[in-house]
């Protein structure tokens, strides 16, 4: 009898449940759609109790088929409900084209998939509506170009937000890019696992940063920059006072004393102005922190704010955009160059007396892997800095760091 009535459920009768359900939910607080695990329990109950009331029993599948479209409609994310933590927890970005395609990347894939979903431009809209509404951000003509960030809440590790509008991106639909934050912090242990290094490599690197050595992690897009400097900082000691700048927050630490200072835009049509990752630098040093790390290293006024802390012996790691230790050297001697008027050959000394190690992320054989560790001369060589390499992928061990 159960199956017969289960069975007599049609997709009209699905629809008006669904739609009685999200009725019956009401206008949801902040907390709740933030809260996408909480959000799915009470979309599983309304579904139940809508089913109780018209009498009707349907299979375990479809009840939850049925909670998915409640939470999806009522949180107003739509379509990005079934591709978000937790109905999946194995991707690192979502992306919607213009032409209204939405694209996934798999952790440790180098590609995005094409997943076949083709929302409408009023899902899409709406979507857009509900990641920026909270943060009191909007897309539009006026403001064609959004960065946000989604905060960490349960069952949800946060996320940062591009959102362009067709305006300066022709097609029919916004783009969006949704990086999706690791849901923990993520340890030396897991970058061995994944295979980016042996694990002796991983082992010296975590010690030295325990030693207060300075580490500038450098690799192209996507190749695990932000990764691998959040594993080593499992070697800065528990009691140590942390302060992290970042554009926008992302680095996850298991430490019990951090502080996150967090760059943002000047507001549209606001006299307000922005706060810079310079900025953020120069307050941390007024704060005592033991440990300096800066997500990434965009602008040149940053990296002297942040060579200038750690020439005055405060330990650091941060993350730059770069190819290989000569090419790192050379960009941020132009950007230092051109954004604070710093000689080139006064910023190859600079930067020579501020970091202890360079570390090269990137892809070999379809994976992310360390590609080299290079130590700094602290002296110049003919106006350059002269590099001494410890160890390259594929050798069997690092030779020893003799910085700090």
């Amino acid at each position: 009898m159960w199956t017969r009535v289960a069975q007599s459920l049609s997709r009209e009768q699905e629809e008006e449940v669904v739609a009685e359900a999200i009725q019956a939910m009401g206008k949801l607080a902040l907390a709740e759609i933030r809260d996408r695990a909480r959000l799915m329990e009470r979309a599983r109950a309304a579904v139940e109790a809508v089913l109780s009331r018209r009498g009707l029993v349907a299979m375990p599948d479809r009840v939850l088929a049925m909670a998915q479209a409640v939470a999806a409609r009522a949180g107003g994310l739509g379509f990005l409900e079934a591709l978000l933590p937790p109905a999946r927890t194995d991707l690192s970005e979502i992306a919607v084209t213009p032409d209204g395609k939405v694209w996934v990347l798999k952790k440790g894939a180098r590609h995005f998939e094409d997943t076949g979903l083709r929302p409408s431009r009023e899902e899409v809209w709406r979507a857009v509506e509900t990641l920026l509404a909270p943060l009191g951000r909007s897309l539009s003509e006026a403001t064609p170009s959004v960065d946000a960030r989604l905060p960490r809440a349960p069952g949800f590790s946060g996320a940062r937000i591009k959102a362009i509008h067709p305006a300066i991106c022709p097609g029919e639909f916004p783009s969006i890019n949704i990086r999706l934050f690791e849901a923990r912090p993520v340890t030396p242990e897991q970058i061995i696992a994944w295979e980016m290094a042996p694990e002796p490599v991983v082992r010296a690197l975590v010690e030295a940063v325990g030693r207060g050595c300075r580490v500038l992690v450098i690799g192209g897009t996507a190749t695990g920059k932000t990764t691998l400097l959040s594993a080593l900082c499992a070697g800065i000691p528990k009691e140590a006072r942390i302060v992290k700048i970042e554009d926008p927050e992302e680095i996850f630490l298991d430490h019990p004393h951090v502080v996150t200072l967090e760059a943002r835009p000047a507001p549209p049509g606001s006299a307000i102005p922005p706060y810079t990752v310079r900025d953020g630098v120069d307050d941390a040093m007024r704060m005592s922190p033991s440990w300096l790390i800066v997500g990434e290293v965009r602008r040149g006024d940053a990296a002297m704010a942040l060579f200038r802390a750690q020439m005055s012996d405060h330990p650091g790691l941060s993350t730059f955009h770069a190819e290989g230790p000569e090419e790192a050297v050379f960009r941020l001697a132009v950007i230092m160059f051109a954004d604070v008027g710093v000689r080139m050959e006064a910023a190859k000394a600079i930067f020579a007396q501020a970091v202890d190690l360079v570390v090269q992320v990137g892809w070999r054989d379809g994976k992310r892997r360390i590609l080299g560790v290079w130590e700094p001369d602290r002296a110049l060589h003919g106006g350059d800095i002269k590099f001494r390499r410890l160890w390259l992928y594929g050798e069997p061990e690092m030779a020893p760091i003799t910085r700090r």
